[in-house]
């Protein structure tokens, strides 16, 4: 029976009449990400690079989340070939890659992504989710219809190169990391200072001037409100680890005892 696959990241951006707002799947459960794929966001990230999410932990989530209306976008670890590959297979038709710094990268990263004879992914859409078991018809000839791929500028060699980066061919959308950067500027932990905030805005000046979406990380409100004021395209504002470590801190405050001596005898 054919099988018609989702709207890609890509698409849901450019249909959009508002920015998108996402947050994080990094706990690796699969019950929080039903619960969050329910929350009526429109964007979910499930992230490889710094959770204990492996490739079955991914498919299982990219499963769950498949039942919901938001778009899932899955960060992989790395630019790595074979990890991007076997996502891809897995069914995610959605990429973020982290740490990309410069045009070049940009280029293996898109040819990661495609097929030959434009890229080197291996074929195997008769075994895998990406092409449901070759019930989606031509998947393999269309199947840049059916990934979308955003790569991450997170340091300030990448954001040197925000033009050029965005204006490769294959590359849907710029994603900024303000963490990162603000350690490549050597301000460690500080994702408001002025340089960092001012580096993320000229990413948005060259991602838009090269004609391609492009989104922040910010958890402060104030700070993603801020971002979306000067042209943010998709924000995450929030995870669903932070959420239960702020969530549960903020019970311990309220029912504690504040004296840590009668804390200490619960």
């Amino acid at each position: 029976m054919p099988l018609h696959l989702n709207p890609t990241f890509r698409e849901r951006l450019a249909g959009a009449s508002r920015p998108l707002a996402g947050m994080w799947l990094c706990s690796g459960s699969t019950l929080a990400a039903e619960i969050c794929a329910g929350a009526g966001l429109d964007w979910l990230l499930i992230d490889m690079e710094h959770s204990p999410l492996g490739l079955e932990s991914v498919l299982a989530q990219l499963q769950i989340v498949a039942a919901y209306p938001p778009t899932p976008v899955v960060r992989v670890a790395s630019d790595d070939a074979v990890n991007i590959k076997q996502v891809l297979d897995l069914g995610a038709q959605n990429l973020l890659v982290p740490m990309v710094s410069s045009a070049a990268q940009a280029e293996e990263v898109v040819r990661a992504v495609r097929y030959p004879p434009r890229g080197i992914r291996g074929v195997g859409s008769a075994l895998a989710r990406s092409a449901r078991w070759n019930r989606v018809p031509d998947y393999l000839g269309n199947a840049d219809e059916h990934v979308s791929l955003f790569v991450q500028i997170e340091n300030a060699a990448g954001a040197d190169k925000a033009a050029e980066i965005a204006s490769v061919d294959g590359v849907d959308g710029i994603f900024v990391g303000p963490s990162d950067l603000a350690a490549s500027l050597g301000v460690l932990g500080q994702q408001t200072h002025p340089d960092v905030v001012a580096t993320v805005l000229s990413v948005f000046a060259a991602v838009h001037a090269a004609g391609k979406p492009v989104g922040v990380n910010a958890f402060d409100p104030a700070q993603a409100q801020s971002y979306l004021d000067r042209g943010a395209d998709f924000v995450l504002v929030g995870a669903d680890v932070a959420l239960l470590a702020r969530g549960s801190e903020a019970l311990a405050a309220r029912y504690l005892p504040a004296d840590p001596e009668v804390s200490e005898s619960y």
